[in-house]
């Protein structure tokens, strides 16, 4: 496919024409107060300067509300936003280096709580059995500090248990009872799945699989798909990414290697179908499938996180990660880029609300 390089240029002219006469966008710092049936869009802002943020946008991008927290709360969010997680009503935004998790109702965004103890380094969120297990790298050149945090999702408090794991506790599943930790390595490298039993609160046992591995997906059997991004070369011992399908009724695992120079990430999946983000492409491949594809979706992107729903590829990109960055949407079926919009500083993640 040709670059998208170019159409954006063009779609860039057309929406700076259109948004003169626009009031979507929130720069009368005005809240919309409705964040329901759209999406969300964590923005890290950068490292210790306390301006993360979060973005909210139709699903079409053509209605774009930045600095929704802020806005609805009259305080900042906090320093670097990593993640958020839904359970229920509630919104649970990860803030890595606040070392905090700040819970909002997830369709109005009003502070429902804030959780400001017990985590170290925390990283992601997953929920099951009444609990939230919030990943943890503690010191991430330290390898035996790692933990799980447990929250107790009735009462949004922290329990004093922790489930001690290996290093570099990454993103976390939950499948029922059960849930699933990719360990990249924290500053180092792993290449490892926890399984936790969310009854007990232990690790039932760990499964290997490529070198740091970035994402994880269920598909509609129940089979986990991880792909890891592989070993980076500055290590001096780089190696190529791996796409594992893990059989979870025995944990048995089947692999498709990439190249030694390739480092793929941002896994997403939709219908039988997997996408994945490697050097500036999309591509896409069946989950029956047994050898990567050859050619991309998308070429000539700089994407720093990516979904796929309705058939529909939004990607954020960084740009020069100081100023606001924006988020993107491709029609998957004619591989076309159909909206943009600017978010804030840094978006990582991009949640369907």
């Amino acid at each position: 496919m040709i670059s998208k390089k170019i159409t954006l240029l063009f779609l860039s002219v057309t929406l700076l024409f259109s948004s003169c006469s626009s009031d979507d966008d929130n720069t009368g710092n005005e809240s919309l107060g409705d964040y329901e049936n759209g999406i969300i869009v964590s923005n890290q802002g950068n490292f210790g300067q306390g301006n993360a943020s979060i973005t909210y946008t139709s699903n079409d991008l053509s209605i774009i509300e930045n600095n929704v927290f802020s806005t609805v709360n009259d305080r900042a969010l906090g320093d670097t936003a990593q993640s958020i997680t839904f359970n229920d009503d509630l919104a649970y935004i990860v803030l890595n280096a606040s070392n905090a998790i700040e819970i909002v109702n997830r369709y109005t965004f009003e502070s429902v709580a804030t959780i400001n103890t017990g985590l170290d380094n925390p990283r992601y969120i997953a929920f099951a059995n009444g609990k939230g297990y919030v990943t943890n790298w503690g010191d991430g050149g330290v390898a035996t500090d790692d933990y799980v945090a447990i929250i107790d999702a009735t009462t949004n408090t922290i329990s004093s248990q922790t489930i001690t794991v290996e290093e570099g506790p990454e993103k976390i599943l939950a499948d029922g009872n059960i849930i699933y930790v990719a360990h990249q390595g924290g500053y180092s490298q792993n290449n490892i799945i926890s399984v936790i039993n969310a009854v007990t609160d232990v690790v039932s046992t760990t499964v290997t699989v490529g070198d740091v591995p970035n994402s994880l997906r269920l598909d509609a059997d129940g089979d986990l798909w991880v792909l890891a991004g592989g070993t980076p070369s500055w290590t001096g011992s780089e190696t190529g990414g791996k796409l594992s399908k893990i059989d979870t009724s025995d944990y048995g695992v089947t692999s498709i290697d990439f190249a030694g120079t390739e480092h793929p990430s941002y896994l997403a999946l939709e219908n039988g179908t997997l996408y994945y983000y490697l050097s500036g492409s999309v591509y896409k491949m069946d989950t029956d499938d047994t050898v990567l594809p050859t050619s991309a979706e998308l070429t000539g992107l700089n994407f720093y996180g990516m979904e796929v729903k309705d058939n529909v590829l939004y990607g954020v990109d960084a740009v020069d990660y100081t100023s606001n960055g924006m988020i993107l949407s491709y029609s998957l079926s004619s591989n076309e880029v159909t909206n943009f919009a600017d978010t804030g500083i840094i978006p990582g993640g991009i949640y369907f609300n």
